[in-house]
């Protein structure tokens, strides 16, 4: 998994590409807890890389946008692929976080 980031308008928007599973879950849970201690500004995460994610995958996703919620800032996904829309739609996550179509949309 790789983590690109950059701020757009009046976000931190971070781009994921490859796996996000129980492997390394816990890495995208390291490098949000640094994100959100340097920034106070909404994130959006970009997930048009991301081929697969897991429950654990999910669960680190959870676990960012409860500690967001705690600082006030909000969490926002976008470009998510199909299948990892799917995994969203099942799980229910997809009613949970604020979904949009591009970074474009979800910074505004």
């Amino acid at each position: 998994m790789n983590f690109q980031q950059f701020k757009q308008n009046n976000c931190i928007v971070i781009k994921i590409s490859g796996r996000m599973d129980a492997s390394n879950s816990s890495e995208f849970e390291n490098f949000m807890d640094t994100v959100l201690s340097e920034h106070s500004e909404d994130i959006v995460i970009d997930l048009e890389g991301l081929d697969y994610i897991s429950s654990a995958g999910l669960r680190s996703i959870l676990i960012t946008g409860k500690n967001m919620k705690t600082k006030r800032q909000e969490l926002k996904l976008c470009n998510l692929q199909d299948d990892v829309m799917e995994v969203f739609e099942i799980s229910g996550f997809s009613s949970i976080f604020n979904i949009f179509d591009s970074i474009e949309a979800a910074v505004e």
